[in-house]
């Protein structure tokens, strides 16, 4: 992590790029364990298909879509260099271009619901919800459901203010994958977007305790707590992760934003939700985002 940063950014680790960071203050505490708009993870669907391990660090990442684009550009038609140029273009913040590697393979593999569900959640990296959360429907079946595809579409609905129907599809994802942090950290930051902050403090706590959990899940717990204005228990856990210099900082700015008149509409318009699965912090996973994860 920098030592430095812009006054304007708590001094929260960002997630891979770091995949955490999309926003400052109040979003951004909520955000940086999300990247529910694609960390490098949350790309990924479940339909068992033997796939590459994820890269870790930054440079790691940069390698990984040099070489890709190579095999892309070499075929366009190629369904694992689209897939896989898309989701390191992911990594690196490069959503537009993603949305386009990803929107050319989606119609020569119409029936690859993996690439859908990367198109899915691509579209959600680019503001396009309502085509998101369309298109991640038909990326997995009653049949054969994906707790990653679920998680993602809970994500959207959450950017869509849809919470209750948010909360409904993070618990039918963990009826398939019981105890996922990812999951859980998703359903504590949309109860906490519904102002349940007694029971989004529990479900973050349970999944800040398995083994699991990353920094992004503590992070949400971090928000939590402050909302609650309970500032020496979210330095104390925020420590975890940070010196207590950048931990007292942090909790400074999240005390600053959580007094706006505003703060709630803020949270509830710029929040996204954690993506499955996770991409170690640099957030990741999925990044990020990945570990879309979601």
């Amino acid at each position: 992590m920098s030592q430095t940063q812009p006054a304007s950014r708590p001094p929260f680790p960002r997630r891979r790029r770091a995949g955490l960071g999309f926003a400052v203050g109040l979003v951004a505490l909520a955000l940086a364990g999300c990247q529910s708009r694609g960390g490098p993870g949350d790309i990924t669907g479940s339909i068992g298909r033997s796939q590459p391990a994820q890269p870790r660090t930054a440079s790691d990442w940069q390698a990984e879509r040099d070489s890709w684009a190579r095999r892309y550009d070499a075929n366009p038609k190629d369904r694992d260099a689209a897939f896989y140029y898309a989701r390191a273009l992911r990594a690196s913040e490069q959503h537009a271009q993603a949305l386009a590697v990803l929107q050319n393979a989606v119609l020569v593999h119409q029936d690859d619901r993996e690439l859908l569900g990367a198109y899915g959640r691509s579209l959600a990296d680019n503001g396009r919800l309502r085509e998101a959360d369309e298109v991640l429907s038909r990326a997995h079946s009653p049949e054969r459901p994906d707790w990653r595809i679920l998680s993602a579409q809970g994500t959207v609905a959450d950017q869509l203010g849809e919470h209750d129907r948010a909360q409904q599809l993070y618990q039918t994802a963990l009826k398939l994958v019981p105890n996922e942090p990812t999951v859980m950290s998703n359903l504590g930051l949309s109860l906490a977007l519904s102002r349940n902050l007694p029971e989004a403090e529990r479900v973050l706590r349970e999944a800040a305790a398995t083994p699991a959990a990353d920094v992004r899940v503590r992070q949400n717990l971090v928000l939590v707590l402050g909302l609650q204005g309970r500032f020496g228990e979210a330095e104390t856990l925020a420590r975890q992760d940070q010196s207590p210099a950048e931990a007292a900082a942090a909790i400074a700015y999240l005390k600053r934003s959580v007094s706006q008149q505003n703060s709630w509409e803020l949270l509830k318009g710029k929040a996204r939700v954690q993506p499955a699965p996770k991409p170690p912090l640099a957030r990741g996973p999925g990044t990020a985002s990945a570990q879309d994860q979601g």
